[in-house]
């Protein structure tokens, strides 16, 4: 188990503590806290407490996660391609459609049961029920992964995505003629508040800069090269639609009248690091998906 501590600043008294927790880690839902506190693993200057527990100027919380519930984890020949692998690390690719690990519902066809069958030396890293996962993609964004083979490879990549220095860069198609050539986006990223199943920009969000550049332009879409600095959750997603130029086929951010090609049009072409023992750079590049080049040759006609 993992624990975390939090301090009420003045700003934040009065909140109920699970909105409150909620909003400060986005991986926790509200019915996750909801649940902790129930089973006491939230406790406020040493008391349990209820989820309508209104916050009071210097309250120490101190939240011990619940481990994820294991699955039993099978090897499955999924094809992964591999762009890279040694001893320590490896540089794979995940199909649109794929989920990255396991979860309780969902045990099977994932890109760690994948792995598991393509990589016969990786460990478990980082808990059982994701082995040698470091980062992820979302089910429907295709693109390239690092993978640690042990521990030692393990905490160096995730110091360097810590300290913003991987090389992550995606190709996204838009809605919209952007009108300038690039640009940085700047904006801090939270849950939305009305849509907790969502990410939006928010105030008292956590850090997240987008980079991005214009590659081309159709009649009324824009083919956009994305550089993450952060790596939040749905980032490019969020920060697309924030500035007005929202992700084709996105089914969450986009418009509703969008394009219908199975979920957001969105491909994580580059990954660059350092390699966590022997300190050399390496940068990978996985071309474009099929269905993503024939979208661009239909819009350019």
């Amino acid at each position: 188990m993992q624990t975390f501590n939090f301090e009420i600043l003045e700003e934040e008294v009065g909140q109920r503590i699970d909105k409150y927790l909620t909003d400060m880690n986005a991986d926790w839902s509200r019915n996750q806290i909801q649940d902790w506190i129930k089973n006491e693993l939230v406790q406020v200057n040493g008391k349990v407490v209820k989820a309508n527990y209104k916050l009071r100027l210097n309250d120490e919380i101190i939240v011990t996660e619940k481990p994820v519930e294991e699955v039993d984890l099978v090897a499955e020949d999924l094809g992964i391609e591999i762009y890279y692998e040694d001893k320590d690390v490896a540089v794979v690719y995940k199909p649109k459609g794929m989920v990255v690990h396991p979860a309780p519902g969902h045990p099977n066809g994932t890109l760690v049961n994948g792995l598991m069958y393509a990589i016969k030396d990786l460990s478990g890293i980082n808990g059982e029920i994701r082995p040698g996962i470091v980062h992820r993609i979302d089910k429907d964004t295709s693109g390239l992964l690092m993978v640690a083979k042990n521990d030692i490879a393990h905490r160096g990549l995730v110091d360097q995505l810590v300290s913003k220095t991987v090389t992550r860069k995606y190709t996204a198609l838009v809605h919209g003629i952007i009108p300038h050539e690039f640009g940085t986006i700047d904006a801090p990223i939270g849950r939305n508040p009305k849509d907790r199943q969502e990410m939006s920009v928010q105030d008292n969000g956590k850090e997240a800069v987008t980079h991005f550049n214009v590659l081309e332009t159709f009649d009324k879409f824009s083919l956009v090269e994305c550089q993450l600095e952060t790596g939040r959750t749905h980032q490019i997603r969020v920060h697309m639609k924030h500035i007005g130029f929202p992700l084709a086929g996105d089914p969450k951010y986009g418009p509703k009248k969008t394009l219908d090609i199975g979920g957001q049009a969105l491909h994580a072409g580059v990954i660059g690091f350092e390699h966590p023992v022997t300190g050399e750079y390496i940068e990978r590049t996985a071309p474009l998906p099929d269905y993503f080049e024939e979208l661009i040759r239909k819009l350019r006609k």
